[in-house]
């Protein structure tokens, strides 16, 4: 049997997709749901993808 090691990200993952904490984008103003990928940053996420973010600084400008 495979050994996985355990790391921050795998500590806080919630078990079921259900638990997953949502966010409201600032952008589009749509829900979307924490990734793995977010683990280390999810106090920092303000948009749901790469395209909003890109239309929030072509705002700004």
């Amino acid at each position: 049997m495979a050994r996985t090691k355990l790391t921050n990200a795998t500590i806080h993952t919630p078990k079921r997709k259900g638990q997953l904490p949502t966010k409201i984008c600032v952008v589009c103003g749509r829900p979307f749901e924490w990734r793995k990928k977010w683990a280390r940053c999810w106090d920092e996420v303000r948009y749901c993808s790469e395209r909003c973010r890109r239309e929030s600084r072509r705002s700004q400008s």
